[in-house]
């Protein structure tokens, strides 16, 4: 049976730290990949960063490394450095990739490693194209974001704490380096590739239509929770659970109506404001008034059978809950769902982690791996990859060039 090891024998050598590139790599390592993640003694900038447990061990680190090998250098030293270079540009068809978000100089400087390799692969992950800092929370000010999320009275800026550029930027990094590699394989050349987090986020808005809206001098505003050129909003039952409830599609419109039996209200918001409420925009025109009706129905129930009829017609809702009740109740996030599986993590314990969202047809799932201990895999990529047996490993060791 196939292993489910799509990218099997591809080794990509990562230094990194934080969100985009570290997931990157781990999305290459999921699908099969040898990740070999390069870090300093004691580990790099972000092998603290919280979220930590109670005895500060990093999840965040551990969330980001899942099925990587760790190995540990002095990348303060000149040897050190000469090892870290060596292990990226190692001879090998399915070798020579290197995934960072470090600036490229020093041992990361893209023509002193095509010196070592001259088909090498180096994808870089920058703030802006001039491989200027930037994060998330400062590229989304410069979006117009901040703007457009909170409620129509809202006077100051609104930020939110999901890093969705660096999520969306670590896939594309994961997509770059496999379109490179495949570009190699055909015509036997190796490139620098490089993505910086302000054009990704730049790229989606534009996307989405906000560039265009704004270049044909049509703002858009604030609209709170309402789901913006259609009908959704947020409600509470008559036991205090709060629903969102859509209706963008003109099925899901459908179904809700279905569901509330509202068809003659809906029928009567119609004639009173002049809107069409089977074209989506027309629901958005009027969604004050929809959701005036929505709410008095959900207000009048309990959650329960709010959900069960919701369920029976096929409504697209969902139930707000805290990340506690996410873990504790619902039964996608459980082994029930098989992206799940209850790994060992070092440092933490037993934990149910996610691993691959894909689910490809030709080849299993693949068994969710905890992230390594720092360093653990040292001794065994070198040796593996660059030949160093026992006995010189022990003298690296003994004089702090390498970790164990």
């Amino acid at each position: 049976m196939d292993n489910g090891n799509l990218l099997e024998g591809l080794r990509v050598v990562e230094a990194a730290a934080f969100v985009a590139a570290p997931l990157g790599g781990m999305t290459l390592a999921q699908m099969g990949a040898e990740v070999i993640r390069i870090d300093a003694l004691g580990g790099g900038l972000d092998y603290r960063r919280w979220p930590v447990a109670s005895n500060g061990s990093s999840l965040f680190w551990a969330g980001l490394n899942k099925g990587k090998k760790s190995v540990t250098l002095d990348l303060g030293s000149a040897e050190g450095r000469e090892v870290a270079m060596a292990l990226i540009a190692a001879p090998g068809e399915d070798a020579g990739l290197l995934l960072t978000n470090f600036p490229p100089r020093g041992w990361l400087d893209h023509d002193k490693l095509r010196e070592r390799r001259d088909d090498l692969i180096q994808l870089t992950v920058q703030g802006d194209r001039h491989g200027g800092s930037a994060v998330d929370y400062t590229i989304n000010p410069r979006m117009g974001l901040p703007y457009l999320t909170g409620s129509g009275d809202a006077e100051t800026a609104v930020n939110h704490v999901l890093p969705a550029w660096d999520l969306v930027t670590g896939q594309m990094a994961a997509v770059g380096l496999l379109a490179a590699e495949r570009h190699r394989r055909r015509r036997g050349v190796g490139q620098h590739v490089k993505l910086a987090l302000e054009d990704v986020a730049l790229a989606a808005v534009g996307h989405l239509g906000l560039l265009a809206e704004a270049q044909l001098g049509q703002a858009r505003g604030r609209h709170g929770n309402h789901l913006f050129g259609a009908f959704g909003h947020d409600f509470a039952s008559a036991d205090g659970v709060r629903v969102m409830v859509v209706g963008l599609t003109g099925k899901q419109w459908r179904a809700l109506c279905d569901a509330l039996a509202m068809g003659e209200e809906m029928d009567a918001i119609s004639r009173r404001t002049g809107r069409d409420l089977a074209r989506e925009g027309d629901r958005f025109f009027a969604r004050q008034q929809i959701a005036e009706v929505v709410a008095r129905w959900i207000g009048a129930r309990p959650f329960a059978e709010v959900a069960a009829q919701f369920d029976r017609h096929g409504v697209c809702w969902g139930k707000y809950q805290t990340v506690s009740q996410l873990v504790a109740e619902d039964e996608a996030c459980s082994l029930a769902n098989p992206m799940f599986g209850e790994i060992d993590q070092h440092g933490v314990g037993r934990l149910v982690a996610p691993g691959l969202p894909l689910e490809f047809s030709a080849v299993p799932r693949r068994a969710v791996q905890p992230a390594p201990r720092l360093g653990a895999d040292t001794e065994q990529v070198l040796h593996a990859v660059l030949g160093i047996d026992s006995a010189e490993f022990g003298r690296l060791h003994d004089r702090g060039v390498v970790g164990a």
